[in-house]
């Protein structure tokens, strides 16, 4: 899972490098077809198994004893995986009303 995310935020980082250039190498992963459809399905499904690995996560340290400081951090972390997930749904809501 980690491979999967790692890889995923290394292609929004190349595309982001490649905007500079107004290179647009990848326009059919962001389009509405079908593989950019199956590519945003992929991301929405390893976003929600982040979540989940991170709820595992956070219960392995709360009963291992971990100190109080740790809940704003995991706080955060929750918080910013949920809203990766949230965009990454719009993103693909949108991309699916589009298709019509």
């Amino acid at each position: 899972m980690v491979a999967a995310t790692g890889g995923i935020a290394l292609f929004y980082f190349l595309t982001f490098i490649l905007g500079f250039f107004h290179i647009d190498a990848f326009q059919s992963v962001y389009g509405a077809g079908s593989l950019g459809s199956d590519f945003s399905i992929f991301v929405v499904i390893v976003a929600a198994l982040n979540l989940v690995l991170d709820f595992d996560f956070i219960e392995t340290g709360v009963n291992s004893g971990a100190p109080e400081i740790y809940g704003v951090v995991w706080g955060l972390w929750l918080m910013s995986r949920s809203f990766w997930l949230y965009l990454e749904i719009l993103r693909l809501l949108s991309k699916l009303r589009s298709r019509d």
